[in-house]
């Protein structure tokens, strides 16, 4: 997400290198084209005119330093009105409530409800550990019901049955009986969407919410409708007393328009983000982390969550261990290390969180996928334990019946091998200069446990 916009804001924050000092001319310069860039990223124009005011106004004003450059003191700027602009801070969920605490998700047919429904119960669980039960109110396509149904298996959370004979009040209502009777602690409610806003939707979301009173109200919307999402957000806010945003699909959103235009229209914070189509792709909405993103400054604080949550660390200790002790990294720990990283989304979100990365040429970016990683995994996996454990008796023949397992070319095993042989000499660089410990204890300074 962000990509156009972060390109493009950091090629005009570029030109104001060598300016000896923020001006209203160069200052007028540089905001007509953070202008071009939101609005190319679909930013509402009400938000730019506001965002470029605050911007102007301060700029220009005694907020910037001596010590800075003019291209630092604008970014510092431009970084504090974005996390004004998407709320000071991450909003949790107000779950502080007599048990069960009923969460009532909205949005239009396509949004992606009914998986974030799952994703949200899914993170519950994980990292609240709350017992979560799920119902779907869309009596209109079984296939929401099925689906729902299917979900909820996955996420192992419990699921109320129902039908399209159904009526959407009674479903909610007897299902969050069903979690009062067995002491659950949340209730998700999915309820019906359309293809566009109309007033039957309405007038059957708002019985529902009369009928439950939920704590939580969200609206789930497409990010890469762009201001489109912003609209219809502000639809659902005038019907219904929503408590926060959940905007999905932000990993296919180049512009962002979406993020930065919502808390403004509304005023309702955007609570979660969905980031891929996996269960576990939701994370709570980092205002300030999404503002150093969108600046090119990589989230590591989120990564560094992502790698505590998702990373085995017994797994990673016995790899250090072993390291330590002198023996060699084999095929298997390297297609251990490639499913650490499928866990942590693939080596393109990683790159995404880490800084800098938009320095790096757009081919070399192309270049740069997950595809690598499935298909070294499947060669890898097409070994036998021998190969992996010595992938110097890999040769001609068995290279070939490796290709063949593995739906790849020679040539592709070929390139593993050889990978494979560079990390080994470089690993063995390290343990030569002191070992793997020292080079942890380098980079880790005094506070480095080991």
């Amino acid at each position: 997400m962000f990509e156009n916009l972060t390109e493009r804001l950091e090629r005009v924050l570029r030109n104001l290198r060598g300016q000896g000092r923020l001006t209203e001319n160069n200052i007028q310069d540089t905001l007509r084209e953070v202008r071009m860039a939101l609005l190319e990223a679909d930013v509402a124009l009400p938000v730019v005119r506001d965002f470029l005011a605050q911007i102007k106004s301060r700029a220009i004003g005694q907020e910037v330093l001596s010590s800075l450059t003019p291209g630092q003191a604008l970014i510092k700027i431009v970084h504090e009105e974005l996390i004004k602009i998407m709320g000071a801070a991450n909003e949790d969920l107000n779950l502080t409530v007599r048990p069960p605490a009923i969460i009532l998700m909205a949005g239009l047919q396509g949004s992606g409800k009914t998986t974030t429904v799952a994703k949200l119960a899914r993170l519950l669980k994980e990292r609240k550990k709350k017992s979560v039960l799920v119902a779907s109110c869309d009596i209109y396509r079984p296939a929401a019901i099925d689906q729902l149904k299917t979900l909820a298996a996955e996420v192992k959370c419990e699921f109320f049955p129902s039908t399209t004979k159904d009526d959407p009040v009674m479903i909610a209502r007897n299902a969050v009986e069903q979690a009062r009777k067995h002491h659950l602690d949340v209730v998700i409610i999915d309820t019906a969407g359309r293809l566009h806003i109309d007033a039957e939707m309405m007038t059957e979301i708002k019985q529902i919410h009369a009928a439950l009173e939920p704590i939580e109200t969200l609206f789930v919307v497409d990010s890469m409708t762009g201001q489109d999402a912003a609209n219809s957000a502000r639809a659902f806010h005038n019907a219904l007393p929503l408590t926060g945003i959940v905007l999905t699909k932000t990993d296919g959103d180049a512009r962002g328009g979406a993020a930065l235009s919502i808390r403004h229209i509304t005023g309702k914070p955007i609570k979660f983000i969905g980031v891929g189509e996996k269960i576990n792709a939701l994370e709570p909405f980092h205002p300030d982390r999404i503002a150093t993103r969108i600046l090119g400054m990589g989230d590591v604080l989120t990564l560094i969550e992502d790698a505590t949550r998702q990373v085995d660390q017994e797994q990673a200790k016995k790899m250090v261990e072993k390291l330590t002790k002198g023996k060699s990294f084999d095929l298997e720990d390297l297609r251990d290390q490639m499913r650490q990283m499928k866990k942590l989304g693939g080596i393109t979100a990683i790159m995404d969180k880490l800084p800098g990365m938009t320095n790096i040429p757009a081919q070399v970016r192309e270049k740069i996928d997950d595809k690598e990683l499935i298909r070294n995994e499947a060669i890898i996996n097409s070994m036998t334990p021998g190969e992996r454990r010595n992938p110097d008796i890999i040769k001609a023949s068995r290279k070939k019946r490796i290709a063949n397992g593995s739906g790849t070319r020679v040539q592709d095993v070929n390139q593993l091998l050889k990978q494979f042989s560079e990390m080994q000499k470089m690993l063995k660089q390290i343990n030569k200069r002191g070992g793997i410990l020292e080079m942890i204890r380098s980079l880790g300074g005094r506070n480095s446990p080991f």
